[in-house]
């Protein structure tokens, strides 16, 4: 059972990465995203997500070797974008976030969306940095089952992370039980839904019964699913309410509810139809 805000999950390479980060989407560049993380490294977050697209790689990177946290203990994510796939442009995208974000190695490496006819080489390409030591784990963000299918024609690693929207309007059980069996963890983007729904019945009652507000029970829900939750917040008593998830356990009847809120929608772009 999931305890405390520094239990991790063993990735299929034996590397841990904690099962509550702190997501940067939309954080601005400069003091917004240092504080943000101060903040969260505080708290006593260890792991830490941004991406090419977010445009805050500094900011992060700066408040991650500012902080009394060691390096070590710290678990960072970035993602390639879109318009950078492909083998080569792949390792210069790599190398530039790796200049912004300051740091030696990245923890975790990912493939930002699935892009036709590009991420089979990205991918290769995310081989080589992790061959060659640059980043400890590799994956994907919004890959369905058939893009994993795909990949698995021709990739000698299998991605050790995928990182998808999930939520309780969209639960994806088939994704979920399919990356569960090939040992590829699932990681929740959105999981608050972008702040909607939150004053859902089924949420509200079981944040009285238990206590907590509706994000809290969305975010232990995620836990229970053994799905890794990386909600984002700039606001300090957000980010510690959003930590404050391991002293309390959903029921089996109460997880129940929560999936059946599912509607399949998402928030977010699809991705077999994203525009970018």
């Amino acid at each position: 059972m999931i305890r405390h805000i520094a239990d991790s999950v063993q990735l299929h390479n034996g590397i841990k990465m904690p099962w509550l980060g702190l997501g940067t989407y939309k954080v601005k560049e400069g003091n917004e995203a240092e504080q943000a993380v101060r903040t969260a490294l505080e708290v006593g977050y260890r792991s830490i997500d941004t991406a090419a697209l977010y445009q805050n790689e500094e900011g992060v990177g700066k408040a991650i070797q500012d902080s009394a946290v060691s390096r070590e203990e710290v678990f960072v994510t970035t993602k390639v974008w879109n318009t950078d796939q492909g083998y080569d442009e792949t390792l210069r995208a790599f190398e530039e976030s790796r200049s912004k974000l300051g740091l030696e190695y990245i923890d975790l490496y990912l493939i930002h969306w699935p892009v036709k006819e590009k991420f089979k080489e990205t991918w290769r390409a995310l081989e080589k940095l992790y061959q060659d030591g640059w980043v400890r784990a590799i994956g994907v963000s919004n890959f369905q089952i058939h893009h994993l299918e795909e990949l698995k024609e021709s990739c000698k690693i299998k991605p050790m992370v995928n990182q998808v929207e999930f939520h309780p309007l969209l639960t994806q059980r088939e994704l979920l039980n399919y990356c569960q069996q090939e040992m590829i963890q699932l990681e929740a983007w959105s999981p608050l839904m972008r702040g909607n729904q939150l004053t859902h019945p089924t949420l509200t009652q079981l944040a009285a019964k238990y206590q907590k507000t509706p994000a809290q029970i969305i975010l232990r829900w995620d836990l229970q699913h053994q799905v890794i939750t990386i909600p984002k917040s700039i606001h300090a008593d957000r980010i510690a309410e959003n930590a404050d998830i391991f002293d309390f356990e959903l029921s089996v009847d109460d997880m129940k509810q929560i999936d059946a809120m599912n509607q399949n929608k998402r928030f977010g772009q699809h991705p077999d139809h994203f525009q970018f």
